[in-house]
């Protein structure tokens, strides 16, 4: 009720109204025919987009752990936020001395980022998507989608030093990283994504490949 919101608030009735109606008009609370208020449509869907955040970080940090094991560079997790951006939600540190950083929390521009691609399922066949930044040319990324029913849950990326990523292992990482973000999506009971042929070819064979994309993190060494 209206006195109870007041209260609790300790604010006057009639500020306490006026927010309450503000909120109600933005979805946010929602008011019973008896008078009372409680949450609204807006944000139950803040809770429980919270909620699956944090369930998809729980999901997908062996896959982090397991991906960082098998090739020593960093790796993300990392899923749509507002205004084109992509937001880092869990990552894990690579092991070499010198490794990609950043830190959860961070957004990124999607426009022309490796990200941005997989976060639109925009990948070829084998699933990943590698870029070799142009204007900096030190950070290459490998990045795929964890795709669910009806859309694209996050992304899975791993990002370490170019000279250290040559065509081969690009190859081999986007294997490794596809994998682990198919068996999220197993998981999360997307359905399974088509197996590209093996022909022998390396970083152009089904992978979606760009190189014009700018990166604001960096490789730091310790």
């Amino acid at each position: 009720m209206l006195s109870d919101c007041a209260r609790r608030a300790g604010l006057p009735a009639s500020t306490a109204l006026r927010l309450l109606r503000t909120l109600e008009g933005s979805g946010f609370v929602a008011r019973g025919a008896d008078g009372s208020f409680r949450a609204g449509p807006r944000l139950v869907q803040l809770g429980a987009t919270a909620l699956g955040r944090q369930a998809l970080v729980a999901m997908a940090e062996p896959a982090l752990k397991r991906i960082v094991a098998a090739t020593g560079e960093s790796a993300y997790l990392s899923i749509a936020g507002p205004a084109d951006t992509a937001i880092y939600i869990a990552m894990v540190e690579g092991t070499h001395a010198v490794r990609h950083t950043s830190w959860v929390g961070k957004a990124v521009p999607c426009a022309d980022l490796a990200v941005g691609d997989a976060l639109r399922g925009e990948v070829g066949p084998h699933g990943y998507v590698a870029q070799r930044d142009r204007a900096e040319p030190d950070v290459t990324a490998i990045v795929a989608p964890i795709r669910r029913p009806g859309g694209i849950a996050g992304a899975l990326s791993l990002l370490g030093p170019t000279y250290r990523i040559d065509d081969d292992t690009m190859h081999a990482y986007g294997q490794i990283v596809s994998a682990e973000a198919d068996a999220l999506a197993a998981q999360l009971d997307a359905p399974p994504r088509p197996v590209a042929k093996t022909d022998g070819a390396r970083s152009t064979d089904g992978a979606r490949s760009t190189d014009s994309a700018r990166s604001t993190d960096r490789v730091v060494s310790r």
